[in-house]
């Protein structure tokens, strides 16, 4: 299945009764760094759009939902947290081969990675204060004024996720792995007693899923809400900090040797800080509990990307093979965390 191209013409032909302006024909050009849902910027007549979509083939259960994604982000565009403008859902498999939505495209920067290189440490220091401010809004947005109060299951959250994403593991396993058997035990056994905490989760919060003003250090928008649920927000504060243990540069994309002071970077315990003042929290409990979590669904994603790229309908089949590495580094980092080492 092609996940590369895209039928403008099938989607111009959709679009033109069905969104204000549209100006057509659209040029469709596909940005690459996508894995998961195939994403294309749409230039037409009338001004810039993007077009976002369910990969095409045979795909695990559960995944690749963007109707949640387009859900949740028309849900938040009257609230504190940064998204782009939902124009449509259109559900019918029929018009381009699978499910897809149309927003508005966010003219801004995006960086691949924490470092910055290519900023000043006032730039730096300002762009991870604004994603701390953005992820501290994303848990304080009021599930019932937005209509989210139905956007998860009850329950331990955690709990719930160790058991979805084992499964997903075990259905795209390609090799056995032990390190990645011991993390999901250790897991099950390590996991915290729920505590009540039930918010909004984006579930892949980091910075090269942000939009940030071309000048300046505010975040414009919060891009791939595929994972995002009702659960522990904790978990995607774990995610941030997962993200900066991974080795510095294109590859690993986090700040693992990097004299972060130097740069204007916080630490973990400062970045941590300054969220629980937004909030108006004492501390984080069992948070290395939560960073060995996001490890293991880092790896379970990878593996998932791997298996894609080993049948032949990823979104970037060079990098799934690239990620597919990563799986069994990953579980090692989350076993260190969670044993305190």
């Amino acid at each position: 299945m092609d996940t590369q191209t895209l039928d403008t013409g099938a989607v111009a032909a959709y679009l033109k009764d069905k969104l204000p302006g549209f100006d057509g024909p659209i040029e469709a050009i596909k940005f690459q760094t996508g894995q998961s849902n195939p994403t294309f910027l749409l230039k037409t007549g009338a001004g810039n759009y993007v077009l976002r979509r369910k990969p095409p083939g045979q795909l695990l259960k559960s995944a690749h939902q963007v109707d949640r994604e387009f859900r949740v982000q028309a849900a938040l565009w009257d609230t504190d947290v940064p998204v782009a403008k939902m124009h449509i859902l259109c559900e019918d498999d029929d018009v381009i081969g699978s499910m897809f939505y149309i927003m508005d495209h966010v003219d801004g920067r995006n960086f691949n990675e924490p470092t910055m290189k290519d900023e000043t440490p006032q730039t730096r220091a300002g762009v991870i204060d604004d994603m701390n401010r953005a992820l501290a809004a994303l848990h304080e947005v009021d599930l019932e004024a937005t209509g989210l109060s139905d956007y998860g299951p009850q329950g331990n959250y955690l709990e719930r996720q160790l058991g979805r994403w084992t499964k997903q593991y075990r259905a795209s396993e390609t090799v056995d792995i032990p390190a990645m058997n011991s993390l999901i035990a250790e897991l099950g056994e390590q996991l915290p007693e729920d505590d009540g905490q039930r918010t909004l989760v984006h579930g892949d919060y980091r910075i090269d899923n942000m939009i940030f003003a071309s000048e300046g250090t505010k975040c414009l928008a919060i891009l791939d809400w595929e994972l995002s649920t009702i659960g522990h927000p904790f978990a995607d504060l774990a995610q941030v900090i997962m993200q900066w243990q991974l080795p510095a540069g294109a590859e690993g994309r986090g700040l693992a040797g990097i004299d972060r002071k130097a740069m204007g970077l916080p630490s973990d315990a400062e970045f941590v800080a300054k969220y629980c003042e937004r909030r108006g929290l004492a501390d984080v409990a069992d948070l290395n509990v939560f960073v060995a979590f996001s490890f293991f669904r880092m790896a379970g994603i990878c593996q998932g990307v791997l298996k894609r790229g080993l049948d032949g309908n990823a979104s970037n089949p060079e990098r799934a093979l690239k990620l597919g590495a990563y799986v069994p580094l990953f579980a090692e980092s989350g076993l260190r965390f969670l044993r305190g080492s």
